[in-house]
């Protein structure tokens, strides 16, 4: 008997009694496994997502590896993240792995254009860069003029990619199975809390002990290595806050009174009422700078001679609108959020400028700019700063272009001609156009100045481009200096670069910079080398004002009022006593009177008084109840008083 249990026919049965065992295991957790199985190809394509990204946005698979083998980087808690998000809109949308199609195309496109931001502009794309997408349409014209076949590989790129996702959409349909009202109730109670949770842990202005434990931390002050550190879009996500502005620590309207203030004495007078023309040249800058080629002729001997200074910009191959909004106020914006664009986000009301200034006293406030009234939100924020009128492309006559855009010839011929038509005096703020990029071969049919030196063909064009752009700068200011020479009535100009031009590789393969944009962070010398633009203040009646050094865009104004004869509470007074200790105030670096560099300042435990007074009046101003500004911006007050 015993033998007969080990014949071929007893061994099969209990084969075959073990198979409908473990059948039957497979059975009664049919369920559970599939579960187990869709749950695993979440996690995988949550994980998918991210690895494309950062491959993206980093351009180095080391760097990628680095991102996820690194317990200190919160790479998995991003891919957590997106877990629980397929999760919930999966459950919302009744059907498994369908939310990936929704948001990893989404996700990739932000990746790209954050690569190409920082490959262009330096920075990453932050949150705010979503409020001007209008203007990045608006000049996709002349990109695709400047580089066809480039733009021709990215329409069909689109395309192909719009095909293959709705293909993808539609197989997803058919084949993804639709999830049960049990399934999408637990997902949606189990992943909704866990993102709440996780989104309200996340605000960068308090500290959080899970947060910390995750690995994600906030490095608002360097946004370099916040995005290194933390991956683009935990990065982003964390930039979110930043339209949420917090009053600094110890702002108060004790505070604002302490601030002392420089009274005028009686009678102040001026000798005159000139008329000012400002004008922000843009992307204006000496290529003669770089010492490693040779120009075959100096593009700026007008600006050369009747050099004052150097503006040093906060910025580097765009956002003209930032170095507009320091040098119109007098405020900072090293006082704001890493990545925030004031003229989008935070000019919602009137705000005190030059304008409300010149305004006060009797002066016709303009504002000239040959393009688009909405470009920057300028229409909005030249109101609230107080111009009477902004002569846009559409409400001046058609201008004569070179290259691209307005010529700055024609733009300054306009700028005579309005000036010659006013009887009052005037106060001109203008935004030049010729000079801004690309600088590809072409531009110009022709260039007067030869580029010799160890640079490429393409750079060679390139460069010479930008240097013929620069002559014909420097030949309208010698047109508007002539001009004003023939005039009876005093007239000062002020002619400033906004920030240095996106050359791309002239400047790493001339040895300019080590990159192919300016550094964020650096000594002194190397941030004012790659910071640094021509200012002229020049009167018809003194000529120019000489050794003024290197400052600030907010100080313009210091400057513009002292040339004109006036003293004022906030520009000559308050700025004037900050500009006596420090000529550059940015967000990484302050620069004082002698020379001398402080790194990291904002991140100190305590701060120069008078930079936490320059931010307690800044944000009293702009975002608080504005207890200082009879005291400091009594022409504002005035005006706001008469209804204006």
């Amino acid at each position: 008997m015993a033998l007969a249990l080990f014949t071929p026919t007893a061994v099969a049965i209990e084969a075959a009694e073990g198979l409908a065992v473990e059948a039957g295991f497979f059975a009664r957790h049919i369920k559970a496994l599939a579960v187990l199985r869709s749950l695993a190809v979440s996690l995988l394509l949550a994980l998918l997502t991210v690895v494309a990204v950062e491959l993206i946005t980093r351009g180095s698979v080391d760097q990628t590896w680095l991102y996820f083998t690194n317990p200190e980087q919160p790479a998995w808690t991003t891919t957590g993240v997106f877990f629980l998000l397929y999760l919930a809109i999966d459950a919302l949308i009744g059907r498994q792995h369908k939310a990936v199609l929704l948001v990893s195309p989404l996700v990739v496109l932000m990746g790209v254009i954050s690569q190409q931001k920082q490959v262009f502009l330096t920075d990453p794309l932050y949150p705010t860069d979503l409020l001007f997408g209008r203007q990045i349409m608006e000049l996709m014209p002349v990109l695709v003029q400047d580089r066809p076949w480039t733009a021709a590989a990215l329409a069909l790129t689109v395309v192909a990619s719009v095909v293959a996702l709705i293909s993808l959409w539609v197989f997803a349909w058919r084949r993804f199975r639709p999830l049960t009202k049990k399934e999408r109730l637990t997902r949606l109670a189990v992943a909704l809390p866990l993102i709440a949770g996780f989104v309200s842990i996340m605000d960068y202005n308090e500290f959080s002990w899970v947060r910390d434990r995750l690995k994600v931390f906030p490095i608002m002050w360097d946004q370099a290595e916040n995005y290194r550190h933390n991956g683009f879009v935990m990065a982003f996500a964390i930039n979110l806050p930043m339209a949420n502005v917090q009053a600094p620590a110890g702002y108060m309207v004790d505070a604002i009174d302490k601030i002392p203030s420089k009274p005028l004495p009686a009678g102040t007078t001026h000798r005159s009422k000139p008329d000012v023309i400002v004008v922000m040249s843009e992307s204006l800058w000496d290529p003669t700078r770089i010492q490693s080629v040779k120009l075959s002729a100096d593009p700026m001997p007008v600006i050369r001679e009747s050099q004052s200074g150097n503006v040093f910009s906060p910025e580097f191959g765009g956002l003209t609108a930032n170095v507009e909004f320091e040098a119109l106020t007098g405020f900072s914006n090293a006082f704001l959020p890493t990545g925030s664009i004031p003229y989008q986000q935070y000019v919602r009301k009137p705000i005190p400028s030059l304008a409300t200034f010149f305004r006060a006293e009797g002066y016709t406030a303009r504002a000239i700019h040959p393009f688009s009234g909405w470009f920057w939100n300028r229409s909005s924020v030249y109101k609230a700063f107080g111009f009477q009128t902004f002569k846009d492309v559409d409400k001046m006559p058609p201008l004569a272009k070179r290259g691209n855009f307005t010529s700055d010839e024609a733009l300054t011929k306009e700028i005579i001609r309005q000036a010659d038509a006013q009887e009052d005096p005037f106060f001109f703020f203008t935004v030049t156009l010729q000079g801004h990029g690309p600088y590809d071969d072409g531009r110009y049919a022709k260039t007067d100045i030869a580029v010799d030196g160890k640079l490429d063909a393409r750079d060679n064009r390139m460069l010479a481009s930008y240097a013929q752009g620069v002559k014909e700068a420097d030949q309208s200011l010698k047109m508007l200096m002539d001009w004003a020479k023939t005039r009876d009535r005093e007239t000062i100009i002020v002619v400033f670069g906004d920030h240095l031009p996106p050359l791309n590789t002239v400047y790493q393969n001339s040895g300019y910079m080590k990159g192919i944009t300016a550094s964020r962070k650096g000594s002194p010398e190397q941030m004012q080398k790659e910071h640094e633009t021509p200012l002229v203040i020049w009167s018809n009646k003194t000529g120019t004002e000489k050794e003024i050094g290197t400052i600030s865009p907010a100080f313009l104004s210091y400057y513009i009022l002292k040339e004109a004869g006036f003293e004022h509470p906030y520009y000559t007074g308050f700025l004037g006593a900050v500009h006596d200790k420090l000529r550059v105030i940015d967000r990484y670096m302050l620069i004082d009177a002698k020379g001398k560099g402080t790194a990291g300042w904002a991140r100190k435990k305590t701060i120069d008084p008078l930079v936490r007074d320059f931010r307690f009046l800044q944000h009293d101003i702009m975002f608080g109840k504005q207890y200082g500004l009879e005291r400091f911006f009594n022409s504002h007050a005035e005006l706001m008083a008469a209804g204006f």
